[in-house]
């Protein structure tokens, strides 16, 4: 509770309580739009106002939900490295704790989600692409066919352009030149 460690009224905390359950709500909400389960959105609202790491068991009590949900769920953001595991001197379970720069989340989210999207489309585009031209030129006599092949090529291709430029957003995130073209937004 709160008002254990400040001066301050049940009516207050009950207001710090119902604003810090809106954002950990649209924090879980959000992240589910981006493939993180609801529970593990909440989990990462829910740490955010933390003002000390947290083991298993104390996520757990708060959220209310099994040791092992609480594990799967740390293991999502720790991958995904919006939390971090810290060490504490004289605790022998392990605790995590939020990055704090919004930032770099959001760099590494996106770099890693994104990154691994180009590795495979650019993989299958390519491998495509070359059967296609494989067969292109085995039949050069045949106009319908090779139009159509032709067809299939050129979109392929755009593909291709696509995924190139969106990696090179990647590197762009990655060596934090993009705040040179978007500065970040001081508090």
């Amino acid at each position: 509770m709160i008002n254990e460690f400040l001066n301050i009224t049940m009516e207050q905390e009950q207001a710090i309580h119902k604003a810090r359950k809106r954002i950990i709500e649209a924090l879980g909400k959000n992240m589910d739009l981006y493939g993180v389960t609801l529970s593990t959105g909440l989990l990462y609202g829910l740490m955010l106002f933390q003002n000390k790491p947290m083991t298993l068991d104390e996520m757990g009590e708060a959220m209310e939900m099994s040791k092992t949900s609480m594990s799967t769920g740390i293991r999502t953001l720790v991958d995904l490295n919006m939390v971090n595991k810290v060490w504490e001197k004289g605790s022998r379970k392990d605790k995590y704790e939020v990055e704090r720069d919004w930032h770099q989340t959001f760099t590494d989210f996106f770099v890693i989600k994104w990154r691994k999207a180009v590795e495979m489309n650019l993989q299958a585009l390519r491998k495509s692409i070359s059967e296609l031209e494989a067969m292109s030129a085995k039949h050069t006599d045949e106009e319908p066919l090779q139009s159509y092949l032709e067809s299939d090529i050129e979109k392929m291709k755009h593909a291709v352009s696509y995924y190139l430029w969106l990696d090179r957003l990647i590197d762009t995130l990655e060596s934090g030149d993009i705040y040179k073209l978007v500065p970040k937004e001081q508090p």
